[in-house]
């Protein structure tokens, strides 16, 4: 992988980990496109998520704050329910990654034909929040399982993991504002977890041949994109313009269905 390569995959990374278009699924895209093969490592993929993890908490600093303060406080609070509800919404992304990733993984294999069609029911998830205008309850215990399994569902490339999870909220009528948040925080443990699991397991220790240059590229790229694209992705929630990704989704689905034939 030259660090053209890598840069533009970082980019493509960083902007739609969080922007409602599938980050594995233009991933996968991509890697079709720069003729840059899947292969077997995961060292590239675990160093442009870090990079989109760390450029969470950096948007989300004050927050995380707040929250690691209410739970030193050691009873019932705010803080304590939010993390109840993280925790309950990673049960069905765990049970997933448990029993189901070798079956996940076999989605992985450069088939543009099925990011396609997954691109497409983004793209109709994305539009149902779009015709859902009331949304002012706060997310419970209930709704943050939901999500789970929403972003459950998301591991397939072409389902965007934001899109899904965020989409979901709305639909079941959270504050637009909460459900991002909510939505971008609750995927730091799995993606910290994963990437620990990896580097315990020693399947990153090989680089697949991408040379160091290149994965610092990727993750700078990766990180000052992800921040520009996590601040941006709160404020079209909050304005709720998600439908202009609807139809960004439809468009990029039919258009890779059409080059895999």
């Amino acid at each position: 992988m030259t660090w053209i390569e890598a840069l533009i995959l970082g980019l493509i990374q960083g902007l739609t980990e969080f922007l409602p278009v599938s980050s594995s699924g233009h991933l996968e895209l991509g890697k079709h496109l720069l003729g840059v093969a899947p292969g077997k490592s995961l060292a590239f993929t675990v160093v442009v998520h870090g990079a989109t993890v760390l450029s969470t908490i950096i948007v989300f600093r004050k927050d995380l704050a707040v929250l690691f303060r209410g739970l030193t406080e050691f009873r019932w609070n705010e803080s304590w329910k939010f993390a109840a509800l993280i925790l309950l919404s990673m049960i069905p992304v765990l049970v997933v990654g448990l029993f189901f990733a070798d079956y996940v993984e076999s989605f992985f294999d450069g088939n543009i034909r099925f990011v396609g069609f997954m691109l497409l029911i983004t793209a109709m998830l994305l539009t149902f929040t779009y015709l859902k205008k009331s949304n002012d309850r706060p997310v419970g215990f209930a709704d943050s399982f939901i999500i789970g399994l929403a972003q459950a569902v998301a591991v397939l490339p072409g389902i965007s993991r934001s899109g899904a999870t965020i989409s979901t909220g709305l639909m079941l009528g959270n504050k637009r504002e909460l459900v991002a948040k909510f939505s971008f925080l609750m995927v730091l443990i799995p993606i910290l977890g994963a990437n620990l699991l990896d580097l315990l397991k020693g399947e990153t220790t090989e680089t697949g041949g991408v040379p160091a240059l290149s994965m610092i590229i990727g993750f700078v790229a990766a990180f000052v994109s992800g921040l520009f694209a996590c601040k941006w992705m709160i404020s079209l929630v909050q304005k709720g313009r998600l439908i202009y990704f609807a139809i960004y989704c439809f468009i990029v689905g039919a258009v890779a269905i059409v080059l895999s034939f």
